[in-house]
């Protein structure tokens, strides 16, 4: 394990924190799938949106859980 000491800042530390999840606020997470905060919002109070997780009083939904429930938005063009 590297403990190694980069411009004052602990590497051990800043390599743990960068794998952990990519979380976006809901700003973020609307400007990635192309859609208003306002219906990320409206996701939220009738269900049917990304999983999102609560962080103290914030909203953070996470860049994989973003990309799974896109990829179940898929549907099958028809014949017609």
């Amino acid at each position: 394990m590297d403990t190694s000491e980069d411009g004052g800042r602990d590497v051990t530390t800043t390599k743990k924190l960068d794998a952990g999840p990519e979380l976006l606020t809901t700003e973020e997470a609307a400007e990635w799938l192309h859609i208003t905060p306002a219906a990320m919002r409206a996701w939220r109070v009738r269900g049917g949106g990304p999983t999102y997780c609560k962080v103290g009083r914030g909203v953070r939904y996470d860049v994989v859980d973003l990309r799974a429930w896109l990829a179940a938005q898929r549907v099958a063009g028809s014949d017609a």
